[in-house]
């Protein structure tokens, strides 16, 4: 029988300090554990650790003022003392050379703060445990450190609310996820966001999600439009925060697919907050974003020594469907870069704007629709041709602003 427990300021004796006494001296320290180490010699190791050493043999009245002894000798001889000790008085002990006279065993321990797991396999086989640990490593949330913290602070504040804490730490085990899907292209798809994609219940897409990413979607995975389209929303922002919310009290596994980064003009951090506000656990599994990759796609470098040596990424379009063209000074820049997301539609408003500012209406730009996709085009121009140009282009597009543009090589 075995059964897990925790001692209150146990005294232990450790007799031997070779490879295997400084493994258990090691495991004792981590978990706090005053101990005294005996030993005819030590392992250049024992210098290591800030612990009582005593250099003899061992002998019997040197384990009187202890309950508990660990022998790592592997000496008959010692083993023998102990086992006559135990006839005579309370002893628990833990033999290295023969797991049959253990009363204890050591287990293998994962620390994640104050959490503490142990796995043992009663002195049978090592290799289980390290198999066992690995798993167990997977499944452990990174954030469980963190609540743990907060709860043992809680507690030193008198505040104790059990059904509260219960309920973090299962949604800690079941985040929803904020998947960055990139451009479209399931090869430029992140390992991680595939293998989650691979084992949710529900996922939640829109328009921009390519059909090659809802491909490798499980077909019993459960998949939810919340289309959000230029002035064509099926769902606006808080309905479909209400949406994610609702799923995930269902305790569903579920996903949010994102174009690109979340984090990137995506209106993750939106879903985020609210998720969390609930007291939701959320995951944010980034993308790449088309304002990096699209103009790569396109053999665009958005810095290049003596043409570009900045770059800035910005979204034509702002709250409410409101056009942003507060921007357009980064054309004045000398050897900048400009990255527009979402401009397409704004192509004769940006057109526009620069006559107005006196921008010169020859600067140079580029045009990349469904970067990474089989359709993927590529237009270069100019500002005075921009909106003619943009007609038939589909979205997604970006539009990049500079001379790197027109750099030898530029696939058209």
């Amino acid at each position: 029988m075995s059964f897990p427990i925790t001692l209150t300021n146990p005294k232990v004796l450790l007799i031997g300090a070779g490879k295997i006494g400084f493994k258990r001296a090691t495991s004792l320290q981590k978990n706090g554990i005053v101990f005294e180490v005996i030993s005819s010699n030590f392992d250049e190791n024992f210098h290591k650790l800030d612990v009582k050493k005593t250099i003899k043999n061992f002998e019997i009245s040197d384990a009187r003022d202890y309950n508990i002894v660990v022998d790592s000798t592997g000496s008959k001889k010692v083993l023998d003392l102990l086992l006559e000790e135990k006839q005579k008085r309370f002893l628990l002990i833990n033999v290295s050379a023969d797991q049959k006279y253990c009363d204890f065993f050591f287990s293998s321990i994962l620390y994640y703060g104050k959490l503490k797991i142990a796995v043992t396999s009663g002195g049978s086989s090592p290799s289980v445990i390290k198999v066992v640990k690995q798993k167990i490593s997977e499944i452990i949330p990174e954030k469980i450190e963190t609540l743990c913290e907060e709860s043992s602070q809680d507690r030193l504040n008198g505040i104790i609310n059990k059904e509260k804490t219960e309920l973090k730490t299962k949604r800690l085990f079941n985040p929803i996820y904020l998947i960055g899907c990139g451009l479209g292209d399931v090869e430029l798809l992140s390992i991680k966001a595939y293998k989650i994609i691979q084992n949710l219940d529900v996922v939640f897409y829109d328009n921009l999600i390519s059909k090659e990413i809802l491909e490798i979607i499980p077909k019993s995975t459960e998949k939810i439009f919340v289309g959000k389209s230029k002035n064509n929303h099926s769902l606006v922002q808080g309905e479909i925060n209400n949406l994610l919310l609702k799923y995930a009290k269902s305790g569903k596994k579920i996903a949010r697919l994102k174009s690109g980064d979340p984090y990137i003009f995506g209106r993750g951090y939106e879903e985020y907050e609210f998720l969390t506000s609930h007291d939701f656990s959320v995951e944010v599994i980034s993308g790449i974003s088309s304002a990096i990759a699209g103009p790569s796609l396109a053999n665009i470098p958005l810095t290049h020594r003596g043409v570009s040596n900045s770059f800035s990424v910005v979204s034509a379009h702002l709250k409410d469907g409101a056009i942003n063209l507060y921007w357009m000074d980064l054309l004045k820049r000398e050897k900048h870069t400009t990255v527009v997301l979402m401009g397409l539609s704004c192509a004769k408003y940006i057109e526009a704007e620069a006559k107005n500012q006196n921008i010169d209406m020859n600067y140079k730009v580029a045009i990349v629709g469904s970067a990474s996709r089989t359709n993927q085009v590529v237009i270069k121009t100019t500002i005075a041709n921009l909106h003619e140009k943009s007609r038939g282009v589909s979205s997604p597009a970006i539009l990049i602003f500079g001379d790197v543009t027109q750099l030898k090589g530029l696939s058209i």
